[in-house]
């Protein structure tokens, strides 16, 4: 009997062509057996598996630390905020604030600045400061009619300049812009006017006082420049007329008389400041009022209140729970935040020794509680405690054991460096670089367990491809044996 080759049964290849799996590789088609591991997903599910887990709680854990920081930093600036609010009540000068009015608008204003003594007091303004102008005669039919060149030296008081007048500005126009442009001009403006009988010239003196007076020399050998000298007490004063004299204000505060070479006032009454407007009439005076800047206070306090408002707000928002999205604040249950807003209640809710028995509580000039934890202002109640007792009030909130005060204090210890809310921020923050820690170790284990198991399947992928090889080399070799030839029965 004919026997078949294992090379016709193979399609004319030997069993020595068939390649083992490699190693290296991680997809099945190339193995020469057929189809074994696909050891790429393999390792991927076994790895992710395993690291799924760990890696959900590390990122629970850090989405929890880093939920806790955003918070923490939300009541820092809370508090921040509703400090600076306290600025403006926290200390007795803070209280000593005045207004100035004036009962003649025409004749004087006034501001009155922090320790301004209270009181009225009668003001009469006999003259106000002026500034010198002084207009000369007809120096040449229009502007651009030529004066001459030379030398000019004018004065303002005690400060003198010169002024070199060339070929280029021997105009009228070109004289007056020469002075108005010259270095070191301390405030002489010079105009040309044009009238029907020529042009003139116009000195104006931006400082006011008796002392400020202008005077105009040629300091040349030449005479072209003479028509434009000036001096009061000189020969040449018919040169100009004197439209506006120069001199100090003459006024009177409290029957206290004083000049000045200015309109502003600031050295008559201590912390106040006059702006003179005109003169009064004989046996009329104006009367300046300073008062307590109570308007201002209260406002201060109501600002006080709405900060405290805005601050109950954001410990609601960090430390409460919302029934209806059954949502907790990410502070909710923090000693740190329920240590912090009890401390700033109970500066609030305090009686002060004020050396009143009338004014010594918040609730006492008109701040009131809410059932929602905010407070109200009553600003009535507040005026009138200010009008009946300002002391008290102002011991109140800026004594040694005031409200505005102790709440300074507080919030000032919170925020300190080495405060609270430092040291919680310092706990938080290490948690946060343990966990990103954990998580970077958690990657390097997983890198180092897809390499062992990579290196485990794909040895065994190699070993069941040799194997699934062999097995169809068997199934062939038998497959080629030849039959046993049996003897038929008699």
């Amino acid at each position: 009997m004919s026997t078949t080759s294992i090379n016709s049964v193979t399609g004319g290849s030997t069993s020595s062509d068939t390649q083992p799996v490699s190693i290296a590789s991680t997809s099945s088609a190339d193995a020469a057996g057929g189809s074994v591991i696909d050891v790429s997903a393999l390792v991927s599910e076994l790895v992710a598996a395993t690291q799924a887990p760990q890696e959900a709680l590390i990122s629970n854990q850090t989405q929890a630390v880093t939920t806790q920081i955003s918070a923490l930093g939300t009541l820092q600036s809370a508090l921040s905020t509703f400090q600076s609010s306290l600025t403006a009540l926290d200390t007795p000068t803070a209280f000593d604030t005045q207004t100035a009015d004036s009962s003649d608008s025409s004749v004087f204003s006034a501001t009155a600045s922090s320790g301004a003594p209270v009181g009225s007091y009668a003001v009469t303004v006999s003259y106000l400061a002026q500034a010198e102008q002084l207009l000369s005669g007809v120096l040449a039919t229009s502007g651009t009619a030529t004066i001459g060149t030379g030398t000019l030296q004018l004065s303002l008081g005690g400060t003198s300049f010169t002024v070199d007048i060339g070929s280029s500005d021997d105009t009228l126009d070109g004289i007056a812009a020469a002075i108005n442009s010259a270095s070191g001009n301390p405030g002489i403006t010079a105009t040309v006017l044009d009238g029907s009988g020529g042009a003139y010239l116009l000195l104006a003196s931006s400082l006011t006082g008796a002392a400020n007076t202008i005077e105009v020399t040629e300091t040349d050998t030449g005479g072209a420049l003479a028509a434009l000298t000036y001096s009061a007490s000189g020969t040449n004063a018919d040169n100009y007329t004197v439209q506006s004299q120069a001199q100090d204000a003459t006024y009177s505060v409290a029957g206290v008389s004083a000049t000045s070479s200015s309109n502003t006032i600031t050295n008559a009454l201590n912390g106040v400041t006059l702006d003179l407007t005109g003169t009064t009439a004989a046996d009329s005076p104006a009367t300046l009022t300073v008062s307590t800047d109570t308007a201002t206070i209260e406002s201060n306090v109501s600002a006080l209140v709405s900060a405290y408002n805005t601050l109950v707000g954001t410990f609601s928002s960090l430390g409460g729970y919302d029934s209806s999205t059954s949502t907790a604040g990410p502070m909710m249950g923090s000693a740190l935040l329920s240590g912090i807003e009890n401390q700033i209640q109970n500066a609030l809710y305090s009686v002060v020794d004020t050396g009143s028995s009338t004014y010594d509580s918040l609730a006492s000039v008109g701040i009131t509680a809410n059932s929602d934890g905010t407070l109200s202002l009553d600003q009535a109640t507040l005026a009138n405690a200010l009008a009946t007792d300002f002391s008290a009030v102002s011991a109140l909130f800026s004594g040694s054991g005031g409200v505005a005060t102790s709440l300074n204090t507080q919030i000032t210890d919170a925020l300190a460096s080495n405060g609270s809310i430092a040291s919680t921020s310092q706990t938080l923050t290490s948690e946060e670089n343990s966990l990103t820690q954990q998580n970077n170790e958690l990657t390097q284990q997983m890198d180092a367990l897809s390499a062992s198991l990579t290196q485990q399947y794909s040895s065994l992928n190699t070993l069941l491809s040799s194997l699934q090889t062999t097995s169809a080399y068997l199934t062939q070799a038998f497959a080629t044996l030849p039959l046993v030839q049996g003897t038929p029965n008699a």
